[in-house]
């Protein structure tokens, strides 16, 4: 697997592209991903949900922000959802085709973001591992969900958590640490150097959502996170300001 980022034990700063290049592309398209890799991200990040028995790739729980479509995920038919447009003339990309995508090139952080989405994410998983064309630590899977992390761990406890925490976090960081989560991923608002000292007392890695321009990278960087999300992975070779 090329890049030692993907190992995560050494000390260094990880940039995840968040929903891929998502700055450039339609987020959590195979556009906005295959990008993201020929600009040499070592992770990607991309939200599941699990539809009709297959994986979906797509953030929001409604379908009008980022397709042509309308409603809530959930409550439409997969084919529905494959008609749709996601950008560009891109359809909702299936978890399966993201893997067929990257393969050995960089690691994929899978956030559960719909309900039930931990045991057909863990047989995914388990098919990619079998078939040899991924490893183990080329995956973290998080969510805000942290019940549902405890189910997928029942599962598959070779693979690395991400607990997902939003507000005042520190409850959620000592129930982090209890379930023998790999990371916090806190969002940029939050981020103290209190709280990434604390988070590091606790043996736990913080990875900071989501940082979009040089000054707040810079920012964050300084507080000593272990790495970011950004709609930018080129972040470092750009010096002006984009937009959130």
């Amino acid at each position: 697997m090329r890049g030692k980022g993907l190992c995560l034990h050494m000390n260094e700063f990880i940039l995840f592209a968040h929903r891929g290049a998502s700055g450039y592309e339609p987020e959590n398209t195979l556009s906005a991903f295959e990008l993201a890799l020929s600009m040499g991200a070592q992770w990607i990040e991309l939200d599941v949900y699990a539809v009709d028995g297959e994986l979906v790739v797509i953030h929001d729980d409604r379908l009008e922000r980022t397709t042509n479509g309308t409603g809530l995920v959930m409550d439409k038919s997969f084919s529905y959802l494959r008609s749709l447009d996601a950008g560009k003339g891109q359809r909702i990309p299936l978890l399966r085709e993201v893997f067929d995508l990257v393969c050995d090139r960089a690691g994929i952080n899978i956030e559960l973001k719909g309900p039930k989405t931990a045991a057909p994410v863990s047989a995914l998983i388990a098919a990619v591992l079998t078939e040899r064309r991924m490893t183990a630590e080329q995956f973290i899977v998080s969510s805000f969900n942290h019940q549902e992390l405890l189910r997928f761990k029942a599962m598959q406890p070779e693979i690395r958590l991400g607990a997902l925490v939003s507000g005042v976090p520190w409850r959620n960081v000592r129930f982090a640490e209890k379930m023998g989560a790999y990371a916090v991923h806190a969002g940029m608002n939050i981020v103290t150097r209190r709280f990434v000292a604390n988070t590091h007392h606790r043996g736990l890695k913080i990875f900071v959502y989501t940082v979009n321009t040089w000054e707040d990278l810079k920012r964050i960087q300084d507080m000593g996170v272990d790495g970011v999300f950004t709609n930018y992975p080129d972040i470092f070779s750009i010096m002006d300001v984009r937009p959130n």
